[in-house]
């Protein structure tokens, strides 16, 4: 279908899980490889243009509330993109939780019943859990009778975490985690959720029980501050995880590599997995955790949050004046 719908954005959400882009972004802000945003389209056939948004949430016309599904270019007021894109807002879902959804809650359902093959009685191993992906695969697992979540985060967000689901929280500042899950499951994990790339990649490998499965989904590792340190960045390119064939079936294990940015030719399995994201929000059962709104101008501040390892749950961006956090 190459209709394609011009919308005004609404709002839009950072992936924590992606790199964030370097703090000078401010003056030229790029998107991460899949963006996501919530917008009011006008209830016309394709290719006619929508009223502009008079603010945050609201617009002149009765129209269309859509979440988009882009791979760049919705840090702007006012976007163009292909209808196939778009998915209608549920009537009791706000714009911050739209633009929250997509990207962050794709990504943990694929990884986690597409790739992992979650079921009744697993253990999953969820890093960043208190981030956007990490948290949106918390309340997945909680869809699933008797799964057990062990979640990596600062000790300063474990009570968020108990709250939203996480078993065993693990602070990884001063715990090795490969041993905190040994202590409580002695023969590892089923599914390994991992953001870091990296020495940790072999980490979660070995912590997988027979069968098991461990899903790569970004390389947070290559992030080491506000500056670049090129002997970190080759010290985790050097540390990347390498298995053969052979080993992989002598093991029973098997490694995953998820990048929703490149699924964007695959409609029907994309949508599918919308539809059934909608239908657990409709239920109930999922509702993305917002941590923070900001307006476009202080996209800075917002990568900085995120940056630091602030946040718990989803970092926004909106058009329009500053919301109170």
């Amino acid at each position: 279908m190459s209709s394609e719908r011009e919308v005004a954005e609404a709002a839009t959400g950072e992936d924590a899980s992606s790199p964030p882009p370097k703090t000078e972004a401010a003056s030229d802000p790029q998107q991460p490889a899949a963006s996501e945003g919530a917008a009011a389209t006008a209830a016309s056939p394709p290719l006619l243009r929508c009223l502009v948004l008079t603010g945050f949430g609201g617009y002149d016309k009765a129209g269309d509330r859509v979440m988009v599904l882009n791979r760049s270019g919705m840090w702007q007021e006012e976007v163009t993109v292909p209808s196939v894109q778009t998915f209608l807002m549920p009537e009791a879902m706000t714009f911050e939780e739209a633009a929250a959804l997509l990207v962050n809650y794709i990504t943990a359902y694929m990884v986690l019943f597409d790739f992992g093959n979650l079921r009744p009685g697993h253990s999953v191993l969820v890093h960043m859990a208190a981030g956007g992906v990490g948290m949106a695969a918390v309340q997945l697992c909680r869809t699933v009778e008797n799964v057990t979540v062990f979640g990596t985060a600062s000790a300063s967000k474990h009570e968020a975490l108990k709250e939203n689901g996480v078993t065993h929280p693990i602070d990884y500042h001063t715990t090795d985690y490969v041993d905190e899950i040994k202590k409580i499951s002695p023969k590892g994990v089923d599914i390994v959720m991992d953001p870091l790339g990296g020495s940790d990649t072999a980490k979660g490998y070995n912590l997988l029980k027979p069968m098991g499965k461990v899903v790569t989904y970004g390389m947070a590792n290559l992030l080491t501050g506000p500056k670049r340190n090129l002997m970190a960045l080759a010290r985790t390119w050097w540390n990347q995880f390498s298995v053969t064939a052979l080993q992989l079936l002598q093991a029973n294990r098997a490694v995953c590599g998820f990048h929703l940015g490149y699924l964007d030719g695959e409609v029907q399995l994309v949508s599918g997995v919308v539809a059934r994201l909608l239908a657990l929000y409709n239920q109930g059962h999922i509702r993305p955790h917002i941590d923070s709104v900001w307006p476009f101008e202080k996209v800075a501040d917002a990568m900085k949050q995120m940056q630091e390892k602030k946040n718990v749950g989803k970092v926004l961006l909106v058009p329009g004046p500053e919301k109170e956090n």
